[in-house]
């Protein structure tokens, strides 16, 4: 490969540059953690909760049966799970439309343990400073246990996040018991290493790439912003032109704009950008430099809000429309679909009937003349106490329904097939299909009552 050819080949692959963030505080900052230590407190804690006499959050996925407090959801109920996912979309869309990338700077997992990552990683390194002068520095044992300890630190978080994720879906008692008995099975194994060493790679090892090269939200995101979203911003036309100056020093004399360039607003950027150089789709949005800026701005003698959340009309003198058709649509469509998930879930019923008809025959002919269709009828009883029920079928005059069983019981969270078989006298059925309708009521509880349509095929009758 001549010169020319390697040139261009490094114009193209450009190696990576490990970030620095230095640690900052302040308002956003202090908002971030909160949110961190928040959803990281949920994240590991709610397994370990108890209620009604089961795990207060479980995906029980070999009973099918999932558990979120009070509540016992069924593969039937999945139609909730498409809702939770549409407003959660929607909800992206209107805060995106609204101030910018809030999920990505204090809710997205990345950021979140990428976070606590940072945190561990100055415990055993030091500040920014310390960490590239260590990185810089020989090996020797002050950087090999330093390292090292940061690593174990750092993978046994992983493993105890993995074994929190699977915790989930195994009843996390159980699922320590196991561990500690060395009686793991093998997807419980796989799942909590696979999620462990995604855990550690990601916030460990990838960080700012996620957001920069593997995340699509950074690529669309320009789609649902527009001149009046909110986003963290340089006032380039006070900041301007940059330069150092002493702190009694007038920069108005001097020529110069507010902007110092001390590059702080780069040192505390996880992604290692330089909001002055305008908006770029790197920025996660976490105000990290807004902070620091702030900081800078006061020490100086200067007003806050160099660096700031605003929009684009505002920095241009326009005023701000929040209210625009964009945003109006999203909160009508969030609180429609929000309010029917929400009602739909308070009104549930929680008893479920499916119908399945024997296809191996259309109908049968019994040895008294009757035309007779048979059902396998799925009963479910999703509420937590036991119940008696009765059925009873409808649709064709003089019809009758035998079932193998005299009284229906069906245990509290569990379900049962039964057998039904419906006989209609011939000179009833004036066609050949009729639909029909099952009726299931709990004899101690009226209101747990359900009626699904069946259909009834009877012979095609010659003219």
């Amino acid at each position: 490969m001549d010169n020319n050819s390697q040139a261009q080949s490094s114009e193209f692959y450009a190696k990576h540059k490990k970030v620095y963030p230095r640690e900052v505080h302040g308002l956003f900052a202090t908002l971030r953690n909160t949110g961190v230590l928040t959803l990281l407190g949920l994240y590991y804690f709610v397994p370990w909760f108890r209620w009604d006499g089961h795990q207060a959050v479980l995906f029980d996925l070999p009973a099918r049966k999932f558990y979120i407090f009070n509540l016992t959801f069924w593969p039937q109920d999945f139609i909730y799970l498409a809702a939770l996912l549409i407003i959660a979309a929607l909800a992206l869309f209107f805060f995106t439309a609204l101030a910018g990338r809030l999920w990505c700077g204090y809710a997205c997992p990345q950021t979140v343990w990428t976070e606590v990552f940072l945190w561990m990683e100055r415990w055993f390194e030091g500040d920014r400073n310390k960490q590239i002068k260590l990185d810089k520095s020989p090996w020797a044992f002050n950087k090999v246990w330093r390292k090292s300890a940061k690593h174990t630190l750092w993978l046994l978080f992983s493993i105890w996040t993995g074994f929190t994720f699977v915790g989930y879906f195994t009843p996390i008692l159980e699922l320590g018991e196991s561990v500690f008995k060395f009686t793991l099975g093998p997807w419980e194994t796989f799942w909590i290493l696979f999620y462990g060493f995604a855990t550690y790679g990601n916030a460990g090892w990838l960080r700012e790439q996620v957001c920069i090269y593997m995340c699509p939200y950074a690529r669309f995101q320009s789609a649902m912003i527009d001149k009046d979203t909110l986003i963290i911003s340089y006032v380039d036309s006070r900041g301007e032109p940059r330069g150092s100056r002493k702190r009694s020093a007038d920069p108005a004399q001097l020529g110069l704009g507010d902007c110092v360039d001390c590059t702080l607003c780069v040192q505390v950027c996880p992604t290692g950008i330089d909001i002055r150089d305008g908006m770029q789709y790197q920025c996660i949005g976490c105000a990290a430099c807004v902070d620091v800026c702030n900081e800078v701005m006061d020490k100086m003698g200067y007003n806050k809000g160099l660096v700031k959340y605003t929009t684009q009309h505002a920095i241009e003198g326009i005023k701000t429309k929040i209210a625009r058709p964009r945003m109006v649509i999203y909160a009508i469509l969030l609180t429609l679909i929000t309010s029917a998930l929400i009602y739909n879930m308070v009104t549930r019923m929680p008893l479920e009937l499916d119908i399945i008809r024997d296809r191996n025959a259309l109908y049968r002919e019994t040895n008294t003349g009757l035309i007779e269709n048979t059902y396998i009828l799925k009963l479910i009883n999703m509420d937590k106490k036991d119940h008696s029920y009765h059925l009873k079928a409808s649709g064709i005059d003089n019809m009758k329904l035998i079932i193998d069983t005299e009284s229906i019981i069906i245990k509290a969270g569990t379900s049962i097939d039964l057998l039904a078989r419906i006989q209609v006298d011939p000179v009833e059925l004036k066609k050949v299909g009729y639909d029909i309708h099952f009726d299931l009521q709990a004899r101690d509880n009226p209101a747990l009552h359900v009626v699904e349509k069946g259909r009834f095929i009877g012979p095609l009758r010659r003219r």
